[in-house]
């Protein structure tokens, strides 16, 4: 049995990453923004039960938040030994951004970059004293290569990749194993939000929501990465739906 730090698991990926760990037995402190969408599920403490379950109040923006859910996990669990980084935004904001677009650029990668970052310096200590730590990460094939015009989002998605590197570089010699999951196309409300945008800003084709990558097939992956020690963990597992050319 691990414990758990899960950001953004109020829906999509991180949702069905919490809810397949916590069918395996595992304990989970969730980082979410909206508790009230979890009430009456099965990620609901009052049915998990708190010893299973913590839900955190979290803001990836805010650098301070970081350090206050690693303090109350470790008063709530005595500590834990693995942190998922699910969290994340979209943005449109393409190259020849509008005046007043720097904004959701500098949004765009406190969330995506930092918030990670933040999360991960915090939990540091207890991830290096447990031997075995595991970091995981949803980074995208957008941290891989830009297909689109989206640059706001891949800037912030390639520069977590190069951070999910250093990661793996620095936390090496304690034990701590680094794995940057890169999706393509999965079906959410993210993906929704980019097929419904402008055509010029990505190039998209009709692609039925069940030929999309479930985040329940991601889920999977994340908790068979749980289970494998570490001299066999990958680093960087790219998953596509569609063939890229």
């Amino acid at each position: 049995m691990r414990t758990l730090l899960i950001s953004g698991a109020s829906r999509g990926i991180g949702r069905a990453i919490a809810e397949r760990a916590l069918a395996d037995g595992h304990r989970l402190s969730l980082g979410v923004r909206d508790q009230a969408a979890l009430g009456g599920t099965a990620l609901d403490p009052a049915i998990a039960g708190s010893d299973r379950v913590l839900l955190v109040p979290y803001n990836a923006e805010d650098s301070a938040a970081a350090q206050a859910w690693v303090e109350l996990s470790c008063e709530h669990f005595g500590g834990f030994d693995s942190v998922i980084h699910s969290a994340g935004v979209f943005s449109r904001v393409g190259l020849l951004f509008e005046p007043g677009e720097e904004r959701e650029i500098v949004s765009t990668m406190e969330v995506n970059l930092m918030g990670p970052w933040w999360l991960t310096r915090a939990a540091w200590p207890q991830l290096a004293a447990h031997g075995e730590g595991r970091i995981q990460v949803l980074v995208s094939m957008s941290g891989k290569r830009s297909k689109g015009k989206l640059a706001s989002y891949s800037a912030s998605k390639f520069a977590l990749l190069g951070l999910c590197q250093t990661m793996r570089n620095e936390g090496w010699d304690a034990g701590i194993r680094v794995t940057a999951i890169c999706p393509g196309w999965v079906n959410t409300d993210m993906a929704a939000a980019v097929r419904q945008g402008p055509s010029s800003r990505w190039p998209t084709q009709a692609m039925a929501a069940e030929e999309m990558t479930q985040p329940e097939d991601i889920a999977s992956l994340c908790a068979e990465l749980l289970t494998l020690p570490n001299r066999a963990v990958p680093f960087e597992l790219a998953l596509n739906c569609s063939l890229e050319r």
